[in-house]
């Protein structure tokens, strides 16, 4: 949490020019994932966070003066950490939903898109979900389709894994009939590594579109604020679209 006596000059700063967090030596504490490619990975030349929420987290705090220092949680791990002060702000894939909405506040929507259904390669088949009907299927845990595809009903088993690369793998070993996984996460890891032994389902049609955002605690209000204004800033000057291009978003 950043502290008091900042927030209590940013107040009067926000009131006075609608502008985010003057300039200081802070640092803002942000939470991603190491397996979220291509929003939040950790770069395995240089042993450092990259991706485009990242790189957008580093260009808010940048409008602001201020520098992100990121923190790599486990995606189940991150709405914990940001309500236990442990850290400021998430920017990693992560939906914005009702249920989340009870217990952290998103910023403005800055992206959006649906899950998307793998295969292994050697599997000819484009499967709509009927037709997995009593098989088991692996799904992201903590992720808002895992918990559509649990409430289905259809399946032996939906599991549940800490990682895309988990599911993969037990995909391509043919542990599981499919995978479900972010739709620009997967396409990007086959493309980079197109020898994984899985492919993607042509026609799959995700059963819901999504859009992320970033994320503050409740008692955070002025930060949250701050955030919106970075962002709008970011689109209006085209910015934030090129953050994205660079991962091919």
């Amino acid at each position: 949490m950043l502290k008091r006596g900042f927030f209590a000059g940013l107040a009067a700063v926000l009131v006075a020019v609608a502008a985010p967090w003057p300039a200081a030596a802070e640092a803002v504490r942000v939470g991603i994932t190491p397996t979220g490619v291509p929003f939040t990975f950790v770069d395995t030349a240089t042993q450092k966070p990259a991706g485009a929420m990242v790189d957008l987290a580093t260009a808010i705090a940048a409008d602001a003066g201020l520098t992100a220092e990121f923190q790599v949680n486990a995606f189940p791990a991150l709405i914990p950490a940001l309500t236990t002060d442990r850290i400021d702000l998430i920017s990693a894939s992560m939906f914005v939903t009702e249920k989340r909405k009870e217990v952290i506040d998103f910023s403005t929507p800055v992206y959006s898109y649906g899950e998307i259904m793998f295969v292994s390669a050697q599997d000819p088949k484009n499967y709509k979900i009927a037709e997995l009907k009593g098989g088991v299927i692996g799904a992201p845990i903590g992720s808002t389709f895992a918990d559509a595809l649990q409430k289905l009903g259809l399946f032996k088993e939906v599991k549940l894994y800490d990682s895309i690369a988990d599911i993969v793998r037990d995909v391509r070993l043919g542990r599981i009939k499919a995978g479900f996984g972010d739709r620009p996460i997967v396409a990007y890891q086959l493309a980079q590594q197109p020898d994984l032994g899985v492919r993607l389902v042509e026609g799959y049609q995700p059963m819901k579109e999504g859009q992320i955002a970033l994320a503050v605690a409740k008692n955070n209000p002025k930060l949250l604020q701050a955030v919106n204004t970075a962002i709008d800033r970011l689109q209006r000057s085209g910015q934030l679209q090129k953050i994205f291009a660079r991962y091919g978003l």
